[in-house]
């Protein structure tokens, strides 16, 4: 078992599930980017991703692994900064563990994430928010539930994860009306 691989398993067993108790998203987008990167770096040094070693994902391999993933699999510089947070996130870990590849390590660090345009937040006009409201006709129970999620998202500003994953117990009428969620990140959100 190579020093990477062992790093590897102990980022994912130790640092993201025991000590950050990431998310299955955070898990699934992590797992995700490094199996994109050894096997890029893979087919670079003709190897098996199994061999890999810590100087085979250099700077230069990392670099050029993050323009492949904007010029070949279309990826914007936002996915690409997110995919170099995982890195970032793995080779942090390594650091602490593998002093004997620090040189590496600092290089790979040093990779700045791509500028990008912030998109502005838009809101919808109240006759955009009109028409999406008459949008489902309420003659079907399904079509007055679509209707009354539509105008809860609307009036509270839930994300649609936060949305589907409302219960019964979450809101809460009367006085000082709200309801009661579990947001982005695992945060307790109450809107009212």
């Amino acid at each position: 078992m190579t020093a990477l691989s062992a790093t590897l398993q102990a980022f994912f067993t130790d640092r993201l599930i025991r000590q950050r108790q990431a998310s299955p998203h955070t898990l699934a987008a992590y797992r995700d980017t490094l199996r994109l990167m050894l096997v890029f770096a893979a087919a670079r040094h003709d190897t098996e991703p199994s061999r890999l070693e810590f100087n085979d994902l250099d700077a230069a391999c990392v670099g050029d692994f993050l323009d492949h993933l904007e010029r070949h699999r279309g990826n914007s510089a936002r996915t690409r900064n997110a995919r170099l947070a995982a890195i970032r996130s793995l080779f942090r870990f390594a650091a602490l563990r593998y002093p004997v590849y620090a040189a590496t390590i600092e290089r790979v660090l040093a990779i700045p994430p791509k500028r990008f345009e912030r998109r502005l937040v838009t809101f919808l006009t109240e006759e955009e928010l009109d028409v999406l409201l008459s949008a489902p006709a309420r003659s079907t129970w399904t079509r007055r539930r679509d209707h009354a999620l539509l105008r809860l998202a609307a009036q509270t500003g839930l994300r649609a994860s936060e949305l589907i994953g409302l219960h019964c117990a979450d809101i809460h009428l009367g006085s000082g009306a709200h309801v009661s969620c579990i947001g982005k990140g695992r945060k307790q959100r109450i809107t009212p």
